[in-house]
Order: structure tokens, then C-alpha cells, then sequence
């Protein structure tokens, strides 16, 4: 079946559309994305403004026209940290509703975690062993680790890219003060949550999804995106510590140029880096292989186990 998933993310907006049946890996036939970072369109009064809705709503309606254009059967949409925060969430995705007649399913961070952790399960296999998972969005950090398809611990933290650098940045580049209570917010969340993950067990592989990773790990001269999804990529903590080292000088303007980092990231980078550097420090992690499939695939795979064979 072709089978389209519609991501409402905190950065970006995607449609992805898969040709994918049960038992088998899903394969990307046509995508769509749009630059929109719902978590900085947030009003001060924790609501997303009319006219980010508006792009919203159009977005998905071009979306759902590609899909239904391109055969799909099916359209997935889903939600993150943007629309769990905000406060009319409710309402925009009523709005959607009566646009589009699709019904988008907010997921909690522990979901996001699960169902992230489900796609690098069967992305490395089980004799990978107990795997940790690590995955920094916009909005928030998803921690998870076990040794079957479901995590034996799933955490969600509000410790995005987007988010610090809106609550904590005060120049281009930061200053060492932002720089400092950054670094500081993202070890005190971690820390509190460190036991819990610790407590089920040691991971064999530690793995890493997300572009903020993709971007660190490039940075570090792991392979780019065109020697395709199957060249091994990973990224040494020490490898971060140098980055944040690296980027914290720079401007936006100035990180746009390195290879590999996208126009759209370069201003969130820095904080990534901290999220990063923090969580692979207190987990005592050495180095991160990056997983190609992350959590529309986790959905993806989740949905198809449902058919029967």
C-alpha cells in the first residue's frame, strides 16, 4: 500500500509517502516539506498565531492533495511538542479538521520516544542488544532504552533545539552567559532523569536520530546525505565538545556555511550541541551511531504491523 504520514513538527512540517507492506522495510516514493518552527510562533500567551495556523492549514491541505495524487490509501498525521504545548492546540487542529477532514493525533513524549526507539530496533536488529536512543527535536529530547521493540524506559524532556535557543539565547552568536545557562538547564534535566534510565540496564549501542545529530556527526566528517542512507555514520562525545567549542564564536550567517548544516537549523545548532554534549556526558556515552529511521518510520512500521499478512 502507498501510505502517506504527515508530520506536524516543531521545525518542520513533512509529508512523506511510502510504499510499504507488512514485514517489509517501507520504501519513500514522494515527500514534502515545509519551514514553519511552530514552537517560535508560540504567542506570549502560549497560543500559535493566526497566521502561522493559516500556513498550517494550507500546508496540510497541499499535502493531502499530493497524497491522494500520488495513490496513497492511507494519510497518517500526527503532532509533537509544538501543538502539545500549545494553548489553543485544540482549536488548530479543529481548524484542520474542518479544512481537511483529517484527524491529526497529538503524541505525547513518551510515545515519540517509543515509537522512535521501535524504528532503530528494526533498523540495527536484535543483535544489537540493549540499545540507548538518543533524539533532540525542536521542542523537546527523547531518551529511551531496552532490549525488545518496546523501550523498558521512555522519557520526554523539554530540552529542544528550538526551545533553549528561544529561552536562553541573547545574541548571534550567544553570549558565554546564554551559552552557561544552557549548558546548565539541559544537565540539571538530564541529571534528574539519569537513574531512571540507568536503572534498567547497560546499553550495547548507544544510537542517535534526528538532524541535529545528522548535522554534529557531519560536522565531525561523518559521510553527507548523498552517499545514501546505508553509509555508517557515528559521532564521538569528544567530537561534540569540540563543535560546541567550533560553533560558539560563529554566527548563524557563519554556521550555514560549514557543510552539512542546513540553512534552517544553523541558528538552533549551539544549543543542540549543549543538549548533546549534556546527555552523552551524564549517560556516559563514548560514541553515538547514528539511525537513519527516526519517528515517522517508527509510525510507519507500527501501522504496518497491523495488516495482515
Amino acid at each position: 500500500m502507498r501510505l502517506g504520514v504527515l508530520d506536524l513538527g516543531s521545525n518542520t512540517i513533512h509529508l512523506l509517502l511510502v510504499d510499504a507492506h507488512y514485514g517489509a522495510a517501507p520504501t519513500p516514493a514522494s515527500k514534502l516539506n515545509m519551514r514553519l518552527r511552530l514552537f517560535e510562533q508560540l504567542q506570549p500567551d502560549g497560543s500559535i498565531g493566526d497566521a502561522a495556523v493559516q500556513q498550517l492549514v494550507e500546508f496540510v491541505a497541499e499535502g493531502q492533495k499530493l497524497a491522494e495524487d500520488k495513490g496513497a490509501t492511507e494519510i497518517m498525521a500526527f503532532a509533537t511538542s509544538a501543538m502539545r504545548d500549545a494553548k489553543n492546540g485544540d482549536d488548530v487542529l479543529r481548524r484542520i479538521m474542518e479544512a481537511t477532514g483529517l484527524a491529526v493525533e497529538v503524541l505525547s513524549g513518551e510515545d515519540e520516544a517509543r515509537m522512535t526507539f521501535l524504528a532503530v530496533r528494526r533498523w540495527f536488529g536484535w543483535s544489537s542488544g540493549r540499545i540507548v536512543l538518543l533524539d533532540i527535536g525542536g521542542g523537546s529530547l527523547e531518551i529511551a532504552s531496552g532490549t525488545d521493540e518496546e523501550p523498558d524506559v521512555a522519557v520526554s524532556l523539554p530540552l529542544g533545539a528550538g526551545r533553549l535557543t528561544r529561552d536562553y539565547s541573547d545574541g548571534d552568536p550567544p553570549s558565554a552567559a546564554a551559552i552557561r545557562e544552557m549548558r546548565k538547564q539541559a544537565r540539571v534535566t538530564i541529571a534528574e532523569n539519569v537513574g531512571r534510565i540507568r536503572r534498567v540496564g547497560e546499553a550495547q549501542l548507544a544510537v542517535a536520530t534526528s538532524k541535529t545529530f545528522r548535522q554534529l556527526a557531519r560536522i565531525a566528517g561523518a559521510a553527507p546525505s548523498s552517499e545514501g542512507i546505508h553509509a555508517k555514520r557515528s559521532l564521538k562525545s569528544t567530537d561534540i565538545t569540540q563543535i560546541i567549542q567550533q560553533l560558539s564564536s560563529m554566527s548563524a550567517a557563519e554556521r550555514r556555511r560549514i557543510p552539512g548544516v542546513s540553512e534552517s537549523r544553523a541558528e538552533q545548532l549551539i544549543a543542540g550541541a549543549i543538549v548533546a554534549e549534556a546527555a552523552v556526558d551524564l549517560l556516559e556515552i563514548d560514541e553515538l551511531v547514528l539511525c537513519p529511521w527516526a519517528l515517522r518510520e517508527g509510525l510507519i512500521l507500527r501501522r504496518m504491523d497491523g495488516l495482515t499478512p
